[in-house]
């Protein structure tokens, strides 16, 4: 990295031509990726549609077979490469980023690709975007590695990627910009990061336009505000609406993937049991297999039925969530998009119904506006939202309408549940991703991790002098955990003693002869399990004025396995800072 520095004149010019690389590779992954679905999709389920199903009639009942044959393909890889195939896996890329130094292997590219594209290319309800977006990041993952850069540069460059390969996916370098901005840096970024989001965007979008032309994902019509007092109002009650459904899509998106995960069935076998509800599904509403993108450009022109619609507003959240909750590869941005269209379409289309012929905008126009809003509302990323839909339709005055929606969505959602639906497994583990990347490491960090196995008890019918000579001997410890003697608690922990507590009674030659250890102990003692996290741990050293604590089995069984010190505590996470290449200035916690 050092020589490399030395053939340009300054940091931002090295800055410049990296992201640039990176958005090169990126829109290049972009198309690999794009043709490879493509590929997919016309081999298997198209000329499988042909051969199997031909003219439809009884033979509609085999469509099930084409997203299963995309499951069974997809068992080599899950057999070989376990943990990074199946399911939705962008929560996992931010762990990465975010909170494991964002090393990330070059076969992720690969296996994204061609996983990701068994699965909607048969048909499965999934989208590309989250996907292509990992496929990106993994570019920029490994740009950094080759470079030997720090943790903290290291996520600029995937970050940069993600935005590239997003800004090809949708031929929207903007929203790619602002989808890296919110959502991979989790809205934490300086003016150096933003310019390297900005060109790796612009580059990405050059070459996908060489490639695709300056067509957007799906066409989306003219946008005219025709009645702004009554239109207006119509759209701060589609937020409404729109901050609702996105709540209902999150919660049923892991209320399924738990039954999945329960069910006492081999995991090759999940996906394709998966794939044959989806297909299920699919003989009576084929629109939500695959990633809906034909049909979402019938109901931006106004074709749509709000019958249909609103039937394929829950089918699509089912197929989404059983897709991946079994086990099937992809994304959830294309749904969202989706689900957004078809809401807003059934919404205009029901507000046209009750309204006066040509009060208000047709139900095209409330489809373009639902697909942003409803992906703003899921992802708690309000400003990808506004210009994805801007960038798609080219039209300025379709940015009012999109940000009163989107924002009213996304605080609606946010009121109604806290997580996006990128953050879920994180809140479950009692990890806030969005609290600091210093105070995330902590919480990341369990106290079994940090503990020490080697501790020294005391018996509470131990005397004084005993308890001298152990201290004399002990290296580094000055707290023991007193042990019962006897009683349905033997051998649990009932207090702490420490050289403080000795010192009061050192000068007192009868009571230091005659005491035991149970008569002078600390009893009410604080404890920690192997489960805690680490920032748990050192509020609790801060609060009480203490080095060390005891660790023990559970709350209510208090067996002793281990004692947490404070140095200890510093020491893991400083090496964590190191391996991230993170500075812990600013961080609300005495760490030295």
């Amino acid at each position: 990295m050092k020589r490399i520095k030395k053939l340009f004149p300054g940091e931002n010019a090295l800055m410049v031509v990296i992201a640039s690389l990176i958005g090169l590779a990126a829109g290049v992954a972009n198309i690999l990726f794009r043709s490879t679905e493509a590929l997919v999709h016309q081999y298997v389920f198209e000329n499988g549609h042909r051969l199997l199903i031909g003219d439809g009639g009884l033979r509609l009942l085999l469509l099930p077979l084409l997203p299963m044959l995309g499951m069974v393909l997809l068992i080599p890889f899950s057999y070989f490469f376990p943990g990074e195939i199946n399911g939705y896996g962008f929560p996992k890329f931010l762990r990465e980023v975010n909170l494991r130094g964002g090393r990330i292997r070059f076969r992720t590219i690969l296996l994204k690709t061609i996983s990701t594209s068994l699965t909607i290319g048969t048909g499965g309800s999934a989208g590309v975007e989250g996907p292509i977006a990992q496929v990106g990041g993994a570019v920029g993952s490994q740009v950094g590695q080759f470079l030997r850069v720090s943790g903290s540069r290291m996520k600029v460059y995937i970050a940069a990627g993600c935005a590239g390969g997003v800004a090809a996916m949708f031929n929207a370098p903007i929203a790619g910009v602002f989808f890296a901005a919110e959502i991979v840096l989790l809205g934490t970024y300086e003016m150096s990061s933003f310019a390297a989001l900005v060109i790796s965007s612009a580059m990405a979008t050059v070459v996908s336009r060489a490639a695709y032309g300056e067509t957007p994902a799906f066409p989306v019509p003219d946008y005219q505000l025709i009645n702004a007092p009554l239109e207006i109002p119509l759209y701060l009650l589609m937020g409404i609406v729109v901050g609702i459904v996105a709540v209902l899509y999150i919660r049923v998106f892991y209320w399924v993937r738990d039954r999945f995960d329960a069910l006492p069935v081999h995991v090759f076998v999940k996906p394709i049991a998966g794939a044959f509800i989806v297909g299920s599904i699919g003989i009576v509403m084929p629109q939500v297999m695959g990633n809906g993108y034909d049909y979402i450009g019938d109901v931006l022109r106004g074709n749509g039925v709000i019958s249909v619609m609103l039937a394929l507003v829950l089918l699509k959240i089912v197929a989404t969530a059983v897709t991946l909750g079994a086990g099937g590869a992809g994304g959830v941005f294309a749904p969202s998009l989706f689900i957004g269209a078809v809401l807003g379409g059934a919404f205009g289309g029901v507000a046209n119904f009750l309204l006066p012929a040509g009060a208000i905008s047709a139900s095209g126009a409330y489809a373009a506006v639902g697909i942003g809003s409803f992906l703003g509302a899921v992802t708690h990323a309000p400003l990808t939202a506004i210009f994805l839909l801007f960038e798609m339709t080219g039209n300025y005055l379709i940015i009012i309408p999109i940000m009163l929606t989107s924002i009213i969505g996304t605080v609606v959602s946010r009121k109604l549940y806290q997580d996006s639906i990128d953050t879920v497994d994180f809140t479950r583990e009692g990890i806030d991703i969005h609290d600091g990347r210093e105070t995330a490491i902590m919480k990341s960090i369990k106290v079994g991790l940090a503990m020490t196995e080697d501790v020294g008890f005391v018996s509470e019918s131990a005397n004084i002098n005993h308890l001298l000579k152990i201290f004399s001997m002990a290296e580094d410890s000055f707290y023991f955990p007193v042990l019962a003697d006897s009683g349905t608690n033997a051998g649990q922990m009932v207090g702490i003693i420490s050289l403080q507590d000795v010192k009061a009674i050192l000068h007192d030659e009868e009571l230091r002869s005659n005491a035991s250890v149970g008569n002078i102990c600390a009893r009410d003692v604080i404890t920690l399990t192997p489960d805690d996290d680490l920032l748990t741990a050192m509020m609790l050293f801060d609060k009480k004025g203490i080095d060390e604590i005891p660790v023990v089995e559970n709350q209510q069984a208090r067996w002793v396995v281990g004692m947490l010190k404070r140095r200890d505590v510093i020491a893991v996470y400083n090496r964590e800072v190191v391996k991230k290449g993170i500075s812990s200035k600013g961080m609300g916690l005495p760490l030295s």
